[in-house]
């Protein structure tokens, strides 16, 4: 038989309750204890745009000084209460006295802990000097200042610190009232009946601008994921169209290395494995474009029946969408010639996003399609006015533009997008194409 003893630490030997005391006792020390006077000042507050257009403009870039101002004015009207007070009572003091409470106010603006320590010692003291007929231990300057002092160090911290500032200032009204003020008039109630309103009414505040923080930043992380993810979908589907092209002049790589032995007439060994070797490396590059299509198709993806379209095509993608309903007038300049497949596919698809966006998001206005065939590159232009009939939401705004200007970026161009003065949209973009490329 085997005797199990369990070794009790001082830890485990101690109650429940012990440890909910400890739990509670160090919140409160981290709240109000630690690092009680440490320096914290507040920061400017963000300005809202759409509030920035009322003011005038020589206030605006003071906007967010605006909850330092409230905290000033609130100082102020202290400071003329306690000289109210103090002005019938000890004349000699009043102006020390009554600078004590508005400078606790202020304090809060760069030590909000330390200025509710200030408050709660400073009450007695200004109760003493103001006599009893105001209330104990609550006159009518410490009342307010306190509330005040409540209310921004609350919106400065977090809501348990307002609970607990709250508890601390319940305690000390009991403690002044049984040891400090016996037999006089109190007014505690009031003033943890009032404070408890304005903590409750800041801590929902408080809470709502966090909740609305976390949405926006969530919001923008979405916003951001969604942004990312269609740039990847995008660079999708631009590489399964080029595999075609690529798979094309492989193909016609090996088809051509396996051929050319044939046409020399008793060639070197030297060379005809020289061609083997061209021809197998062609074939296992088309193997291994076979299986990046593989990781890259969608599930849907269905491989094209036709080649894929080039330049030459432009004048049927023109009258399709002519007969859509599109004023559509196409300009082609320079010397027209052969340009890489990749360029030619690209430019055809910038052009197709580009006027498809016309349809959805112009209905009604003409279009300009130009290309313009320089030594350099192509550039292309596609313009429109603005729409002439009811604009339809469209949810995949922006996808078309993100997959134009992956297009350019691949083959080394540049692309604007952008609105015109007249309310329409233009599309420049330039593919540079060397001498050697559209000689190939």
């Amino acid at each position: 038989m085997v005797r199990v003893t369990q070794t009790q630490t001082p830890e485990t030997s101690r109650a429940p309750e012990f440890h909910l005391v400890q739990v509670v006792l160090g919140g409160l020390r981290q709240e109000l204890f630690h690092d009680a006077s440490a320096y914290r000042p507040l920061q400017p507050a963000e300005v809202n745009p759409k509030v920035a257009r009322f003011v005038p403009k020589g206030i605006r870039p003071h906007l967010g000084l605006f909850p330092h101002a409230v905290v000033a004015f609130l100082a102020l009207i202290v400071f003329a209460m306690g000289y109210e007070e103090f002005e019938t009572t000890f004349a000699p003091l009043t102006m020390m006295t009554a600078c004590v409470p508005p400078a606790i106010v202020l304090l809060t603006l760069v030590r909000p802990v330390l200025a509710f320590w200030t408050s709660l010692a400073s009450t007695p003291v200004i109760g003493y000097l103001t006599g009893y007929d105001a209330g104990w231990p609550w006159s009518h300057i410490t009342f307010f200042s306190h509330l005040v002092v409540l209310g921004v160090v609350a919106a400065r911290t977090r809501p348990r610190t307002a609970a607990w500032m709250w508890l601390v200032t319940a305690a000390f009204c009991l403690f002044a009232e049984m040891f400090l003020g016996v037999g006089r008039s109190s007014d505690s109630l009031p003033m943890l009946f009032v404070s408890a309103l304005l903590l409750l009414a800041v801590t929902v505040l408080q809470v709502r601008r966090q909740a609305d923080r976390e949405v926006i930043a969530q919001q923008t992380v979405t916003a951001q994921e969604r942004s990312r993810r269609t740039l990847l979908e995008e660079r999708t589907t631009i590489a399964r169209e080029l595999h075609d092209v690529v798979a094309h002049h492989m193909s016609v790589v090996a088809i051509q290395a396996e051929a050319a032995p044939y046409r020399v007439e008793n060639p070197p060994p030297e060379l005809e494995q020289a061609f083997l070797t061209i021809r197998e490396n062609a074939v296992a590059a088309l193997t291994e474009l076979r299986r990046i299509l593989g990781v890259v198709r969608a599930e849907d993806y269905e491989a094209p029946d036709a080649p894929q379209p080039t330049l030459a095509d432009l004048d049927s993608l023109v009258r399709n969408v002519q007969e859509a309903g599109l004023v559509v007038e196409k300009t082609v300049t320079g010397a027209v010639r052969e340009l890489p497949q990749g360029v030619e596919l690209s430019a055809y698809r910038i052009v197709q996003e580009a006027l498809s966006n016309v349809l959805r998001h112009a209905p009604g206005a003409a279009a300009k399609v130009e290309g313009s065939h320089v030594l350099g590159g192509l550039g292309l232009r596609i313009a429109n006015g603005p729409a002439r009939g009811p604009v339809k939401p469209s949810p995949g705004a922006g996808h078309g533009i993100t997959g134009m200007r992956e297009r350019v970026t691949m083959l080394g161009g540049e692309m604007t997008a952008e609105a015109t003065e007249d309310g329409g949209y233009e599309v420049t973009a330039f593919v540079p194409v060397s001498r050697e490329e559209s000689d190939q």
